[in-house]
C-alpha cells in the first residue's frame, strides 16, 4: 500500500508546533532578563546621580558660607594666570556627557577650600605661638625694662657722650641700664661704610645679649633733602620725592625699594619714611617738596606704593607726620604748629595717605607734634582722640605708634621730659622718639604707674605690640 507524500517525507505537524513553542519561550525569558538588567542598571545610575547632586549642593553651601571666591583671590588661586582654575569658576565646561567637567570643578573647589583652610589654620597657629612667646617675655620683664622698651633714642642721649661714632663697652653698660627698644643715627654718627656697619652690628649684639630681643636701628632716609646715608655713605642719591610725582606708582615703589636695599646693607632695619604729608600749603617750608604730591589722592597712591617698596627692600618703614604736616605754616621743630581742620575734613584729605599706607603694610606711624586747634587743642602726640580713637580705632592701625622727636621745640619748650612722656602714654603712644632727657622720661612714666594714674596693663599693651613686631619682622635684621 502506498503512503501519502507527506508521510513519506517524515512530516509531523504536532511535533513541529511544540518546537516553535519552546523557541518562543526561550526568547521571552531572555528578553525578560534583559529588561531586569536594564532596570537594575538604571536604578543604580539614578541613585549615583542623586548622590552626586547632593554632594555638589553640600560643597556649594560650604563654599558660599566661607566666601570662597574672595579667599581664593586673596590667596592667589583662581587668577587670570591660571586659566584652568579660572575656567572652572566661571564657565559651564560640560562635555558631551554633561558630567565630566562638573566633577573636575567640584574636585578643584574642594582642593582649593582645603588649601585655604590649611593656610588659615597655619597662620592662626603661628600667630598664637607668637602671642604666647610675647606673653612669656613680658612676664619676665621688670617695670623699668618694659618702660625702656617704649623709647628709641640717639646714642648721645643713651651714653652722655657728645658725638658717638662707635659702640663699645661704655655703650653696652648704658644699654644695660636703660634697655631701650632701639637707636636712631644721624649724619654725625656715620663716618664710613665699615665704621657704620660695625657700630650697628655691635648695638644689635649688645641688645640681644642684654634682653634677648631684636633691636630697632633707625635713620631718616627719605631721599632728596633728608638722606643721611646718601650724604655720608655714598648710597643712591635722589631728588625730593615731589619731583617724581608725575612718574607714577612704579617709580615711587622703585625709589623706596632702592633706598631700603641701600641702607639695609649697613644693618639699618627701620626707616622713618615715607613722608605721608600732602604739600597743600605752599607757605609750608618744613615739608615742602619732601612730600610725594600736593594732591591728596595722588599722595595716597604714591605713599602706598612706597610702603610696599620699603617692605620689599628689607626694612620697616614709618608713615609721617600724622595727621598731616603739609598744611601748616609753622615748623614744629622750633615751636608750635597748628592744624585748624576738624576730624571730618582731615578724613577727606590729609588722612587718605595714612589710610592707604596702613593698608599697604606700614609697621609704624609717626605722630607729629601738631596742635589740633580744630579737634581738642592738644598736640596730636598728646591727643587720645587722634592717637587712640582716630588712628588705632577708626583707621584700624595695629602696628606701632611712635612720636616725632620729643626734643623738638613744639614739646621741649613747654613740657618737661617726664610730663611729655606721661601725656604720650595716656594718649596711646607706643614708642617715644628722642626725649630731651631719657632718665627723666622713664622716671616720669614709672611714677605715674606707681601712683595709679597709668596702669601697668597700659604699659603692657604697648610693649606687646613692640615685642611682637620685633619677633615677627626682625629675626634676621
Amino acid at each position: 500500500m502506498n503512503k501519502p507524500e507527506d508521510e513519506k517525507k517524515g512530516s509531523n505537524p504536532i511535533k513541529g508546533g511544540a518546537a516553535q513553542y519552546m523557541l518562543l519561550k526561550k526568547l521571552v525569558i531572555i528578553l525578560t532578563a534583559l529588561v531586569v538588567v536594564l532596570l537594575i542598571s538604571n536604578t543604580v545610575l539614578l541613585i549615583k546621580l542623586i548622590s552626586n547632586s547632593n554632594e555638589r549642593k553640600d560643597v556649594a553651601q560650604k563654599v558660599n558660607g566661607e566666601n570662597y571666591l574672595e579667599s581664593s583671590i586673596a590667596s592667589g588661586s583662581g587668577t587670570e594666570e591660571d586659566p584652568q582654575v579660572s575656567g572652572n569658576l566661571t564657565e559651564d565646561n560640560t562635555d558631551d556627557s554633561g558630567a565630566s567637567s562638573e566633577k573636575i570643578t567640584d574636585k578643584t573647589d574642594d582642593t582649593s577650600s582645603e588649601e585655604i583652610s590649611t593656610t588659615e589654620t597655619a597662620v592662626k597657629s603661628e600667630d598664637e605661638e607668637l602671642d604666647r612667646q610675647v606673653e612669656e617675655i613680658l612676664k619676665g620683664m621688670t617695670l623699668h625694662e618694659k618702660i625702656c622698651q617704649m623709647f628709641i633714642v640717639t646714642p648721645e642721649e643713651l651714653t652722655g657722650y657728645e658725638t658717638c661714632t662707635a659702640a663699645g663697652e661704655a655703650t653696652k653698660a648704658c644699654l644695660n641700664d636703660y634697655p631701650v627698644a632701639g637707636i636712631i643715627y644721624f649724619a654725625s654718627n656715620l663716618e664710613s661704610r665699615e665704621q657704620t656697619t660695625e657700630m650697628i652690628s655691635n648695638m644689635k649684639s649688645y641688645a640681644k645679649e642684654i634682653n634677648g630681643l631684636p633691636f630697632f636701628v633707625s635713620v631718616d632716609e627719605e631721599g632728596g633733602m633728608v638722606a643721611r646715608c646718601a650724604d655720608e655713605l655714598g648710597t643712591t642719591t635722589f631728588s625730593n620725592m615731589y619731583e617724581y610725582k608725575d612718574e607714577g606708582t612704579e617709580t615711587a615703589y622703585n625709589n623706596a625699594r632702592t633706598i631700603a636695599e641701600d641702607i639695609s646693607q649697613f644693618g639699618f632695619n627701620l626707616d622713618f619714611a615715607p613722608v605721608a604729608d600732602t604739600w597743600s600749603n605752599y607757605d609750608n617750608t618744613v615739608i615742602g617738596k619732601r612730600a610725594y604730591s600736593d594732591d591728596f589722592e595722588q599722595t595716597a597712591e604714591l605713599v602706598a606704593a612706597a610702603v610696599k617698596g620699603f617692605n620689599d627692600g628689607g626694612v620697616l618703614c614709618s608713615l609721617k607726620h600724622f595727621p598731616g604736616h603739609g598744611d601748616t605754616s609753622q615748623d614744629s621743630h622750633s615751636g608750635a604748629a597748628y592744624v585748624t581742620k576738624g576730624i571730618e575734613e582731615l578724613e577727606q584729605e590729609e588722612l587718605l595717605a595714612f589710610k592707604s599706607g596702613i593698608d599697604a603694610g606700614a609697621d609704624f606711624v609717626m605722630v607729629g607734634h601738631l596742635t589740633m586747634t580744630g579737634v581738642d587743642g592738644l598736640p596730636a602726640s598728646f591727643s587720645y582722640t587722634m592717637v587712640t580713637e582716630e588712628l588705632k580705632n577708626k583707621l584700624g592701625f595695629k602696628g606701632v605708634v611712635i612720636t616725632d622727636a620729643l626734643e623738638m621745640g613744639a614739646i621741649a619748650n613747654i613740657y618737661s621730659s617726664a610730663d611729655a612722656a606721661v601725656n604720650c602714654v595716656e594718649a596711646g603712644i607706643d614708642i617715644m622718639l628722642m626725649p630731651a632727657n631719657l632718665s627723666g622720661a622713664v622716671d616720669g612714666i614709672k611714677s605715674a604707674v606707681e601712683s595709679g594714674s597709668i596702669t601697668e596693663e597700659r604699659i603692657n599693651e604697648s610693649v606687646r605690640r613692640i615685642i611682637k613686631l620685633k619677633l615677627k619682622k626682625l629675626k634676621d635684621k
